[in-house]
């Protein structure tokens, strides 16, 4: 398939390995983080890391808007079709991420609530037309890249007069989780020398947002795109800048990112959404201006506001690990209960039920359980 096989090519990517192991320098560590799901199971999948050298590594960040969901919000969306009687539509992933007490979705729903998986906000708004007597919620979330789409959908409901139809607002924003990750590096956090920037986010808001990261922490950042050699290229560019002693933001996924970004979709977003003054990120905590709210000119359309509910106390799982994962200072394998009492059909957390989560693609692809490939080709 035309702009995809080209970047899944074996001998581009034994060029590539080889380029890498070259130009590496033997004596100091070379530790990049990817800070998108798309990276970490492409690394996984074709055994990208098996093709570096041993002083190469990759780190996983919180690349995963479902994983950095904090069980809080699934407990508040749960709270909405249990006390309201909603019916509540949102995306497949969510249907089985863990909440308190082991609840979730997918078991609330077997309970009786009127939980659906829908495939796109087209979908929730044809389930509110075809309801007029029942509200319908949309458990709208992910980072930039899917903010657009809701956006949509919110106007669409207030051109169409859908009096039924609101959205419990989820949206995440990137660089704000980045800045977060970076202050809190060092000896005492996750030790960072470069950064893969994301790919599907960085469509949308460009590549000017990650200027912080060299001005403020002196780290390279290379926009990355998410096939296997599109990794590969990108560390060996982190790899050229580290040896030269240059920090800037690069772009290697300039088939699809612009430096402006999709102003169209940037100026929809800022229409119909505001900055919250804080959100609770998974492993991250409470972070300023990290997530979206409607705006007020579209807050009769906001669930949070519409339905008030009552929460107790979210707890996470008592042993899991996806909070320190998704920090980057631990892997899948730290975990206690990775492979024994979390696996993809018993989740104990986010990271192994998410199709972006690093724990499922450390199951997914069973690389833990291999010794290290040759490195000759894509695995």
């Amino acid at each position: 398939m035309k702009y995809i096989d080209e970047f899944r090519d074996p001998e581009l990517a034994r060029r590539l390995a080889s380029a890498i192991a070259a130009e590496v320098d033997p004596s100091r560590d070379y530790r990049l983080m990817e800070f998108c799901g798309g990276h970490t199971h492409a690394i996984f999948r074709y055994g990208v890391q098996h093709l570096m050298p041993p002083n190469l590594r990759f780190i996983h960040g919180p690349g995963c808007p479902v994983c950095v969901l904090p069980m809080s919000r699934i407990d508040h969306a749960i709270a909405l079709a249990v006390q309201h009687g909603v019916i509540l539509c949102t995306y497949g992933d969510l249907m089985r991420v863990p909440a308190s007490e082991r609840r979730s979705l997918l078991k609330t729903k077997a309970e009786g609530a009127d939980i659906r998986m829908v495939y796109s906000t087209q979908d929730v708004l044809r389930i509110a037309r075809d309801n007029p007597s029942r509200q319908v919620v949309f458990f709208a979330i992910g980072f930039e890249t899917t903010t657009p789409p809701t956006a949509v959908a919110i106007k669409v409901a207030r051109a169409e007069g859908l009096q039924n139809f609101s959205v419990f607002c989820n949206h995440v924003l990137t660089p704000s989780a980045l800045r977060t990750i970076l202050a809190t590096a060092g000896p005492d956090g996750v030790q960072l020398d470069g950064i893969l920037g994301p790919s599907h986010v960085s469509t949308l808001i460009g590549s000017q947002p990650y200027a912080f990261v060299p001005r403020e922490y002196g780290l390279p950042v290379v926009i990355a795109g998410f096939e296997p050699l599109d990794v590969m290229q990108s560390a060996l560019m982190l790899v050229r800048q580290l040896n030269s002693g240059r920090r800037e933001v690069e772009n290697q996924y300039t088939r699809a990112v612009t430096e402006e970004g999709n102003r169209k979709a940037q100026a929809l977003m800022a229409e119909v959404f505001k900055t919250r003054e804080r959100f609770e990120w998974r492993g991250l905590g409470f972070l300023p201006h990290s997530a979206l709210e409607l705006a007020d000119d579209y807050a009769d359309l906001d669930a949070e506001r519409r339905f008030p509910v009552t929460l107790g106390e979210s707890r996470e799982v008592k042993g899991c690990e996806c909070p320190a994962i998704l920090r980057g200072v631990k892997q899948p394998t730290d975990c206690k209960l990775f492979g024994t009492v979390c696996i993809p059909d018993n989740p104990m957390g986010s990271c192994m039920v998410s199709s972006e989560g690093a724990c499922a693609a450390y199951w997914s692809y069973g690389r833990f359980r291999e010794a290290p490939a040759p490195r000759t080709a894509l695995s």
